[in-house]
């Protein structure tokens, strides 16, 4: 079972079923909240198991839905959807080995020009 924390050990996850491709983010919002792009999996709530949910916070970054982070260390974890029943995980807050594989890139359009997507996976536009 894939397991993962923030960067401080406050908030921890386990996911039990089964996990989307990784998919990657090249959004505004998704580059202002990391840094960079986002890559991350998904899974159904109801297989996964949040530890240290009291340090977890949840942003509303749009009419749409929310990104949740360690209140402690600021580690962005998740994103999901408003009333949704899935939860997107960030995939860099896995423990290795993740077991996970890469799926294509969404939003390029907005994607910052200090850097190429070169890696042969399916892109998409913000349209697409």
């Amino acid at each position: 079972m894939p397991k993962g924390s923030c960067n401080c050990g406050a908030v921890s996850f386990e996911v039990t079923g089964s996990l989307r491709p990784v998919i990657y983010c090249h959004c505004s919002q998704c580059r202002k909240q990391t840094g960079h792009f986002v890559a991350a999996t998904r899974a159904d709530d109801a297989d996964l198991h949040i530890e240290g949910g009291e340090n977890l916070t949840w942003f509303a970054a749009s009419e749409d839905a929310k990104r949740g982070f360690c209140s402690i260390c600021g580690s962005s974890m998740f994103w999901k959807a408003n009333d949704a029943k899935k939860t997107s995980i960030l995939a860099g807050s896995f423990d290795n080995p993740t077991g996970l594989e890469s799926g294509f890139h969404i939003y390029v359009d907005d994607k910052c020009d200090y850097y190429e997507i070169c890696d042969g996976l399916p892109t998409f536009g913000q349209s697409d």
